[in-house]
């Protein structure tokens, strides 16, 4: 995505403004969050450590974050990516019970990161994990999870238009599920972002599901690790996956805006398949990937929401850099500013 020049673009808050509801936003949707999932907070590591297969591959491509560890005989670790098998040992050693679970402040940085209005070096997100049952695992469990979770959005562009009516509310009473093969067969001629924009156009919010398992075009509508999210498990559509993305219309920008990767965790068949469809099955020799295997960890549904995204969206602003202090390239800066963007 090149950088994106909103027409006549004025922001709706001050910069000393936007701080204040920045603090409002998220304090008010973690709260709504963990009401509406059974979630408590708990503490994360920044970092863990390398060859124990706890942090995420994202797209397999993405090299983390490393450095030695000097009094460790300069063992190797790695800044998170995110915390989804993190979450899952924790909820293991905590013991929780199914219909409850855990959130925690997730930050990461991502060298790979192609910057512009949506994208970042930074990132910072709530990961949040639930434990389930195996009886769980389902696309109707999955779907009542995100309708929870967008009533948490709606809530919170509510508080926010309460306290600042300017902003009025954008976002469509109820989010649309589609499947990402349906998505293909309406928009055969189209590429996958392609396909996106025209769905989350048309409904406003979506969550596209089956994110990772090969389409009948022979390709996948986008990467996601073989460790974590379930997207090769036939749901009760018919179709693979019980996993996938939510996706807004940002009439700002005008292209659609992901808020949120999430869906039910592998259990022990779907991460060998998975392991064996991405060509790395050596990865079940990992301490964390025997631990799911040997039925050490629990039946999980899980995901990250971007905090600094959240932020962006129901402020509506033009650039994530207006609500999260990183770094730029100077021209893109200037660029920016030149057109009443402010980026801290």
């Amino acid at each position: 995505m090149a950088l994106i020049i909103p027409l006549k673009y004025k922001q709706k808050l001050l910069p000393e403004t936007t701080e204040v509801a920045i603090k409002l936003i998220k304090d008010k949707f973690q709260k709504q969050l963990a009401r509406a999932l059974n979630l408590r907070r708990v503490t994360a590591p920044l970092f863990v450590l390398s060859g124990t297969g706890i942090n995420d591959d994202l797209n397999g491509t993405e090299p983390p974050v490393s450095f030695n560890i000097a009094c460790m005989n300069s063992r190797r670790a790695e800044v998170v990516h995110s915390l989804a098998k993190w979450k899952r040992m924790k909820l293991g050693t905590y013991d929780i019970a199914p219909g409850y679970g855990i959130y925690t402040d997730m930050n990461a940085i991502r060298t790979s990161e192609e910057l512009d209005n949506l994208h970042s070096l930074y990132v910072d997100q709530w990961d949040w994990e639930q434990t389930i049952t195996p009886a769980d695992r389902s696309l109707a469990y999955l779907k009542q999870t995100v309708e929870k979770i967008y009533h948490a959005v709606k809530e919170t562009e509510w508080m926010i238009y309460e306290r600042f009516p300017h902003i009025t509310p954008r976002l469509p009473e109820a989010i649309t599920f589609i499947h990402s093969e349906e998505l293909l067969q309406l928009y055969p001629t189209l590429s996958p972002k392609e396909r996106e924009a025209e769905a989350a156009r048309r409904y406003g919010a979506i969550f596209i599901i089956g994110i990772g398992g090969v389409l009948s075009n022979g390709e996948k509508h986008d990467g996601r690790a073989p460790d974590y999210d379930d997207w090769i498990t036939k749901n009760s559509d018919g179709y693979q996956g019980l996993n996938g993305d939510i996706i807004l219309w940002d009439s700002i920008l005008q292209t659609p805006f992901e808020l949120s990767s999430m869906g039910v965790r592998v259990d022990a068949k779907s991460l060998v398949d998975q392991l064996e469809a991405c060509g790395c099955p050596e990865r079940a020799r990992l301490p964390f990937h025997k631990s799911l295997l040997d039925g050490e960890l629990p039946e999980s549904i899980g995901g990250g929401i971007g905090q600094s995204r959240l932020c962006m969206f129901l402020l509506q602003k033009a650039h994530i850099g207006e609500v999260q202090a990183s770094i730029w390239p100077e021209e893109q800066i200037d660029i920016c500013a030149r057109h009443g963007i402010h980026l801290m």
